[in-house]
């Protein structure tokens, strides 16, 4: 069961905020890397080498922002990287901000000419 109420509604620019920590930038890519099994607080803590406060303010921020989620399993939690909303996050910055950038081919093939 995820706890909570409804999760959060995804808003790229707060997701982007969020990744541009670097302690959770490296908390996300380690729950990416998880998959779907996702991770204990406390082997995230190890694993990072952070302390539990700095840890869950991190983990609050990212699930605060819609890429993380939490699900309570007894008396652990586990989090996970929310793969719906990092599709969305990438999606926007591809369409909106990359729009009408040539790929790097077509500009090579326009420089060989």
């Amino acid at each position: 069961m995820t706890y909570g109420s409804a999760p959060p509604r995804l808003s790229v620019p707060r997701a982007l905020a969020a990744l541009g920590h670097d302690a959770r930038l490296s908390i996300f890519r380690l729950l990416v890397r998880a998959g779907d099994d996702g991770m204990i607080v406390g082997e995230i803590g190890q694993r990072l080498d952070l302390p539990a406060s700095t840890l869950a303010h991190h983990l609050s921020t990212l699930v605060q922002a819609g890429l993380v989620t939490r699900e309570r399993r007894g008396r652990e939690t586990v989090n996970r990287a929310d793969y719906k909303a990092l599709r969305q996050v990438l999606d926007y910055v591809t369409e909106e901000c990359c729009a009408g950038v040539a790929s790097a081919d077509t500009r090579e093939s326009r420089i060989a000419e």
